[in-house]
């Protein structure tokens, strides 16, 4: 395929869609569902699944025009204390609920900024889980790094409490594009930070980078990406800007005219998988890049990939427990979101323990179209007769819809459709999202009744 005609499938099908982190989509979780709704689903949960915990830090030393988190820019440290109380309410009363049996497999703390905290606070904040929950003594344990104002003291704190891997917010190392999102950070201090973290032993260490931010160009992106790939990161995460100032109004001070037009970010992403692939790098996947012997890469290869709210994962069994503020968890067939506010979330821990703002329990239906998306997100590929038998249905009658909006695809070369397989083309990759998208029922409501969404390209 062409770089003119990728260009055109890219204008094409840049549409408004979800990333698939989950199905159904955050924006259809309701408030209908309440703290006894998700007691009874802690409850439920099979002892046999697996535990990763997910703990939200909202604070940042200072604002990034791009951000889309749910985070609070303060210089005032002492936000914290109560924060970290609350955070162990909230721990201890979800504990209660769950078999001390079950083992974590995978924790992670994201944000906002998890460094955010002092050396002290990172070791107060892994005792209280630690009190809680049962830690495997093999569990993956990572943490979201923000490079600036990062101290060697806090990487030797997160390696003391037993964190193995980190992701460092990158982004973009070019001046100009960094003063325009109100982020600095020089090369040399990227630099250090990652030699402290291997000095320390932390045994995989992933850079974050973002395509489409305002003034980015393929020249200058590709320059990053020759510095990093120097950098031998173990695993790359590339997002693409998702420009929604209607949801974050923090994006209203980007300058809409410095933003890449569709043309370029075709080049962008196109530099991406030119300079990764070239440095040896697998592409999992949508935004995921790993070295050929990462577990993501092996996980793919035997078809034990998974999709949550982290991304890309290898712990399809496992229940997310999810603490702070606008956080996220998830069993088996249940959704429930935290309170955004941070006012609200520590007034309702103090009230009940819980902070549910909103959630959704999966229905058959749910259950079934999330796999199909998962599968073609995670295996590029999904199994006609495989899929039917394991839900017990007729593949072509229950997805005839999505069959018919596939084809449009198939024709422009991003899938094949056959009578035992559906697969993604190498140049489908691109457009996973879109792709999921076809086999997503909630699509289909009435305009009136959907969400907005980020463009897919």
């Amino acid at each position: 395929m062409t770089s003119t005609t990728t260009a055109a499938l890219l204008q094409k099908y840049s549409v408004p869609g979800p990333r698939y982190t989950s199905y159904p989509t955050a924006p259809y979780f309701h408030t209908e569902f309440g703290v006894t709704d998700w007691a009874d689903a802690l409850a439920a949960s099979s002892a046999d699944r697996g535990i990763s915990l997910y703990v939200h830090i909202p604070f940042c030393d200072s604002l990034c025009y791009y951000c889309g988190c749910n985070m609070v820019a303060t210089r005032d440290y002492q936000k914290t204390q109560p924060y970290l109380a609350t955070l162990d309410q909230e721990m201890a009363r979800t504990a209660l609920r769950v078999d001390p049996q079950r083992v974590v497999r995978q924790l992670h703390w994201g944000g906002g900024t998890p460094t955010y905290l002092n050396p002290d606070d990172i070791r107060r904040l892994m005792a209280m889980m630690r009190d809680h929950f049962t830690l495997a003594p093999d569990a993956e344990i990572s943490c979201e790094v923000d490079p600036r104002e990062l101290t060697r003291e806090h990487l030797v704190a997160l390696r003391e409490c037993g964190f193995n891997r980190l992701s460092f917010g990158v982004q973009d190392m070019d001046p100009d594009v960094q003063q325009a999102v109100n982020r600095i950070q020089s090369e040399f201090l990227i630099r250090q930070v990652l030699d402290w973290s291997r000095e320390l032993g932390f045994s995989s260490i992933n850079l974050d980078l973002i395509v489409g931010l305002p003034k980015q160009t393929v020249e200058s992106f590709s320059r990053t990406l020759e510095r990093v790939t120097f950098w031998a990161p173990d695993r790359l995460a590339v997002f693409g800007y998702a420009h929604v100032p209607w949801m974050k109004k923090h994006q209203n001070l980007i300058n809409e005219s410095d933003l890449p037009d569709a043309a370029t970010r075709f080049g962008l992403q196109q530099a991406v998988n030119e300079h990764l692939g070239a440095a040896g790098y697998i592409n999992i996947g949508l935004d995921h890049f790993a070295r050929p012997e990462d577990e993501l890469v092996r996980a793919q290869q035997n078809k034990t990939l998974w999709r949550n709210f982290q991304g890309y994962t290898t712990q399809k069994d496992s229940d997310i427990l999810a603490f702070g503020a606008s956080s996220i968890s998830q069993t088996a067939d249940v959704y429930m979101q935290n309170e955004k506010s941070l006012k609200r979330y520590q007034e309702s821990i103090a009230a009940t323990g819980f902070a549910v703002e909103r959630g959704l329990k999966l229905t058959r239906d749910d259950q079934i179209q999330r796999e199909a998306i998962t599968r073609v997100m995670c295996d590029l590929e999904l199994d006609v007769a495989a899929f039917g038998s394991e839900w017990g249905i007729t593949f072509s009658d229950y997805f005839v819809d999505a069959l018919a909006e596939l084809r449009p695809l198939a024709d422009d070369g991003l899938v094949q459709i056959e009578a035992e397989k559906i697969s993604v083309t190498p140049s489908g990759r691109l457009f996973l999202r879109n792709i999921g998208m076809c086999f997503d029922r909630y699509l289909k409501q009435v305009a009136s009744e959907k969400p907005r969404y980020s463009r897919t390209a």
